[in-house]
């Protein structure tokens, strides 16, 4: 199985994943960019300081300059690759993969990602061929802290009339880094603070609900006014209500956009799997909805294209403008943080009027014939509203459903959503009929 993925370079260390494979991938980075001063992070695996080292080393040799920014947050990295003014960006992380993976995340100037189709698979290829040029020059490494102006930053966003009680899971991960610049704005209960790449208390993965079981029943325990898990590289997060109830991730997406409509109308993409509720309470806030597909490359050139402020992914990505387009979970955090002190209620009551639909989650199935079964799901449901925005989208009068497939896994994804619990049910299941046969 090759490392060079639709979104990223991924793979196990050392034996797909290397110091080697690295220097290599520094190469053709540079090769296929042309970049001449590159900023890259890394998280806390302990092979992520010697694949630095090597991916530098190919980097530099090919006539680049590096600027080390040492530890940090995949959201950080996009705010240095901005601000610095480099021509390019790579966060060395695995994300929410067990303590064995690493990875990179490529990105061109302001943040624009690289993906499979943008770039990752032209990389693979000089990699494979070793077809790089060969500089008279050698580039220069240099280091850069930019920790104290990303903190900044974020707390140039905050608008809060009192210490909220927040308890924060960090996941033995890069959330410590994510968050540190606004810790003092609140009274923060931590969790698994210290930095641990074997990941020893939980999956760093907030997707996975049991992974914030804990801080669902600390938040309840201290009395918080929310909960926050980081993921791995902390580009991802889930939020829990001060009842210690976990927020949807698409209607966490519509909390945000009342405090961004709070300072005046915008356009604000949202998830082509959220539930109604999103598009009909950003629309209520004075705002322009724009439905977006899956994927982080696919929903930041959206983003771009209809000049959108914010957008918000059901895997708990959160995408800011002033972020050069990319994630940021600690302006999210500021947000969220906002739209309480501002209304005078509790998380759990701004929640309350978003849960009035009744949505299947997104359900997986492996499908070795996807064509076959999307095209007969075209046929059987043509009675309704159909788009193809990502994979096949159909609304009817009460409910709604979306199927696509996985663009990583012989997988189709369905995920339904009704007005009542019986039809979502219903439907959910002569769906998954279909699909499975």
């Amino acid at each position: 199985m090759s490392i060079f993925k639709a979104y990223d370079i991924r793979g196990i260390y050392p034996e797909q994943l290397n110091e080697a494979m690295a220097e290599k991938i520094g190469r053709a980075y540079i090769e296929f960019t042309g970049a001449k001063k590159v900023v890259i992070g890394r998280d806390m695996r302990p092979h992520s300081a010697p694949i630095f080292a090597a991916m530098a080393k190919g980097i530099t040799e090919q006539g680049a300059d590096v600027i080390d920014l040492g530890m940090c947050s995949t959201p950080m990295s996009y705010f240095a690759n901005g601000t610095l003014n480099a021509d390019g960006s790579i966060i060395i992380t695995a994300s929410h993969n067990p303590g064995e993976w690493n990875g990179f995340k490529l990105c061109r100037a302001k943040a624009v990602p690289i993906s499979g189709a943008t770039g990752i698979m032209d990389i693979e290829q000089i990699v494979k061929d070793e077809s790089w040029s060969k500089s008279d020059t050698t580039g220069a490494v240099s280091t850069y802290d930019i920790g104290p102006e990303y903190g900044e930053f974020l707390r140039k966003h905050a608008k809060l009339d009192r210490k909220l009680k927040v308890v924060v899971d960090y996941a033995n991960a890069m959330g410590s880094f994510e968050s540190a610049g606004i810790e003092e704005l609140f009274d923060i209960i931590p969790m698994y603070k210290e930095l641990d790449g074997t990941f020893p208390n939980h999956e760093a993965n907030p997707l996975k609900l049991d992974t914030l079981d804990a801080l669902c029943a600390k938040v309840k325990e201290t009395g918080a006014d929310f909960g926050a898990g980081f993921d791995g590289d902390a580009d991802r997060c889930g939020f829990v209500d001060n009842e210690g109830n976990i927020i949807p991730m698409d209607l966490f997406t519509a909390l945000i956009a009342q405090d961004i409509l709070g300072n005046g109308p915008a356009t604000i993409l949202y998830d082509l799997r959220s539930s109604w509720a999103v598009k009909e309470c950003i629309e209520a806030n004075g705002g322009t909805a724009v439905m977006s597909r899956v994927g982080h490359a696919f929903i930041k050139a959206q983003m771009r294209e209809h000049d959108a402020v914010f957008a918000g992914e059901l895997s708990g990505h959160y995408y800011f403008k002033e972020n050069f387009t990319a994630e940021s979970q600690g302006l999210a955090f500021i947000s969220l943080a906002n739209l309480i002190c501002k209304s005078g209620k509790t998380l759990s009551e701004l929640v309350a009027p978003l849960r009035k639909y009744y949505a299947s989650g997104e359900i997986n199935s492996k499908i070795a014939d996807t064509a076959t079964i999307i095209a007969e799901i075209k046929s059987r449901y043509s009675d309704g509203k159909m788009f193809e925005l990502d994979g096949i989208s159909v609304e009817y009068d009460n409910w709604w459903f979306n199927v696509r497939s996985s663009n990583t896994e012989p997988l189709l994804r369905l995920i339904v959503e009704a007005k009542d619990q019986a039809t979502m049910e219903a439907k959910r299941d002569e769906l998954l009929a279909v699909i499975r046969g």
